[in-house]
């Protein structure tokens, strides 16, 4: 096919008086109008911030509307939406739902294509199986491979009635005028390679990339991009593809909007608080591609599609009934967050965060703060978002979904010493330690509560008790020469889950 010779991007706040529109008489006969709904980074299916943000069924009810004024239109997510989430950790009928139910919801919204991102490969292979096998949507992939047992490396695929489909390194989609004109235009994917897995093979980002947009080109009008990779490598991909005239992005959290030579770089906020809606008119004579670019606010002004909010509701009880076995009331708002929150995967494993301060100090405050200090795996923090606003008890369920005991240790600061400075090698991993009352100078000693840490001294720490078993520090155990005693919770008492430490940590702030 004859390729586009130019195109034009223009990128402006979103109002409604035009959201819905360009497909009636304002469109030149040869345009064929194409709409394309994007999201990524999707942990949630409900809204958030006490329903005034977010929702899978509003966004659902936004690409229904747009696709009744436009039939062509798609619905695209560029990644990381089965894990992780609370939801994800609630076991029914003896299985955890691992992303079952956001896959469930994401099947009644009209998705059509989503690609692989880092999170999807936190599930075991056999889970993630299952949610391929239970998606009704397609998945496409360029650089991301299954390793089998046996050594080889095949695509990832979907089985259906005992029929295996690949995953496509691209997709193709076609679009058409009241004139019976067509477009053709195709779609390329790349996820990062952040989360090695033993069943996991990623390709160069770039190499696969334009091996994909190659063979594409010569099929299509023109070519878009759906990645999950960083913002960094998504700008790199449009120097070295530089006809590329959109790339769809995941990843970063927060929404941005980039121009790269004649590339634009859409990226909407997690948890669908917005999403973009990507407007391209090809005119089929002139062969001329424009493209607007729309960031959505997803808010309570928009109603939600009540098949989709069926599903979720039926997802909602179910949380509701586990979470109500630990508390009594998980909508109970616990704090006002006047400055964000952060929780972000990133963050988390790589510098101190206010939200892991916070949780180190409620270990604290559940044992009176009687310790001279606390500290907790980044790893375990996993809303991957940042919480702002009224914040509910269920939203620090959301935090630490898999909960765990506060531990008092009894240490040697020479072991002490070995254990944060583990921690603090292990930057980018879930190793590293959140903190409070532990410290460095500038000349890189140890400080707890602003004191030399002395290695003669016995300390009193307050600990997650994932950390005790020696699998993000090797050589952290009970009995690990050093440890002099180890004091565990039992379940009822404030100690026994940090969860409810934290809240009523956050409880004891109030006037």
């Amino acid at each position: 096919m004859r390729k586009y010779l130019l195109y034009s991007i223009l990128a402006f706040t979103f109002s409604s008086c035009h959201l819905f529109k360009d497909s009636g008489k304002s469109v030149r006969p040869d345009n064929v109008v194409i709409k394309i709904v994007q999201i990524n980074d999707v942990y949630e299916i409900d809204a958030i911030n006490n329903g005034k943000n977010g929702g899978l069924a509003r966004v659902a009810y936004i690409s229904d509307s747009i696709k009744k004024q436009n039939p062509n239109t798609w619905f695209f997510l560029a990644g990381d939406f089965v894990n992780p989430s609370l939801l994800g950790t609630i076991k029914v009928n003896g299985e955890r739902l691992q992303g079952k139910q956001m896959v469930d919801v994401l099947n009644h919204t009209g998705l059509d294509l989503v690609t692989f991102g880092n999170h999807e490969f936190d599930l075991k292979e056999a889970d993630l199986q299952k949610r391929m096998n239970e998606s009704n949507f397609k998945w496409t992939s360029a650089n991301t491979l299954q390793i089998h047992k046996d050594g080889s490396k095949a695509p990832f695929a979907k089985t259906e009635n005992n029929n295996n489909t690949p995953v496509s390194d691209y997709e193709i989609f076609k679009a058409s005028n009241a004139k019976g004109q067509t477009v053709n235009f195709g779609v390329v994917s790349t996820t990062i390679n952040s989360n090695p897995k033993d069943y996991v093979y990623y390709g160069d980002v770039y190499e696969e990339a334009k091996r994909a947009y190659n063979i594409l080109s010569p099929k299509t009008d023109f070519v878009l991009g759906l990645t999950h990779i960083s913002i960094d490598q998504d700008k790199e991909l449009a120097r070295q593809i530089p006809n590329i005239p959109l790339i769809m992005g995941g990843h970063e959290h927060n929404n941005m909007l980039h121009k790269v030579g004649k590339t634009i770089i859409a990226k909407a906020d997690a948890n669908v608080v917005s999403l973009y809606v990507h407007t391209l008119k090809y005119n089929t004579k002139k062969h001329k591609l424009k493209i607007n670019s729309e960031l959505v606010k997803v808010t309570d002004a928009y109603p939600s599609k009540p098949e989709v909010q069926s599903v979720v509701d039926k997802w909602n009880i179910i949380l509701d009934q586990n979470l109500k076995a630990v508390i009594s009331n998980p909508d109970e708002v616990v704090y006002d967050a006047i400055e964000p929150l952060d929780g972000t995967d990133f963050n988390s494993r790589n510098k101190q965060t206010n939200l892991g301060n916070i949780i180190c100090k409620s270990m604290a405050y559940a044992y009176s703060n009687n310790v001279d200090g606390a500290f907790t795996n980044g790893g375990s923090i996993r809303i991957d978002d940042r919480l702002s606003g009224h914040i509910t008890a269920k939203d620090i369920f959301r935090i630490l979904p898999f909960g765990g005991s506060a531990l008092l240790v009894e240490m040697k600061g020479e072991l002490l010493k070995r254990v944060l400075e583990f921690g603090q090698h292990a930057a980018g991993a879930g190793a590293y330690l959140q903190r409070d009352n532990i410290t460095q100078n500038n000349l890189g000693e140890w400080l707890i509560q602003n004191t030399i840490l002395d290695p003669e001294k016995t300390y009193r720490i307050a600990m997650g008790d994932y950390l005790l078993l020696g699998l993000d520090i090797p050589f952290l155990k009970a009995d690990t020469p050093g440890i002099i005693k180890v004091s565990t919770p039992k379940e009822n008492e404030l100690a026994g889950d940090v969860r409810k430490s934290i809240i009523q940590y956050f409880k004891s702030l109030k006037p």
